[in-house]
């Protein structure tokens, strides 16, 4: 089944990827076309550990989220994702201004979607991949999801 992504499904998209944990870590979606998304994150003190290197927990957020996301525009509207298994390897630690990670999926299903993502560390002198991670993503139906169960 083709999924259209109309601009306003991309503007729905880009709103609802900017919400509660993620809107305090200051991540926001830029492009978006089907199977892929790219978000962005700029760096400030909170972001940062001990060292003064990007935290890992950040930029595991930033790949878990924009693959979700890359997942989302694969699926009709009524559904949701939810990560299933995520894995990330750090490839060299991140220490400039912002972030920007490219996810797209890789495997897409009715119910399982298979997803990479690639985080870059924008420096002075040009772009470095810091991280690369998988993930499998869930399409479930709304009416599945409570908090409660």
């Amino acid at each position: 089944m083709t999924i259209e992504l109309t601009e306003e499904r991309k503007q729905q998209l880009r709103a609802d990827y900017a919400r509660g944990f993620v809107a305090y870590c200051g991540l926001s979606a830029m492009d978006i076309s089907a199977g892929r998304l790219s978000a962005r994150v700029d760096i400030d003190d909170r972001h940062r550990q001990q060292d003064g290197f990007i935290h890992a927990g950040v930029m595991a957020t930033l790949a878990d989220h924009t693959a979700g996301y890359a997942a989302f525009t694969m699926i009709p509207e009524g559904r949701r994702i939810l990560t299933i298994e995520f894995k990330i390897n750090f490839l060299r630690p991140a220490f400039g201004p912002a972030l920007i990670c490219r996810s797209r999926v890789l495997k897409p299903g009715r119910k399982v979607l298979i997803c990479e993502s690639e985080i870059f560390d924008q420096r002075a002198d040009g772009d470095v991949l810091a991280a690369k991670a998988m993930a499998t993503m869930a399409s479930v139906h709304e009416s599945e999801l409570r908090a409660d169960r």
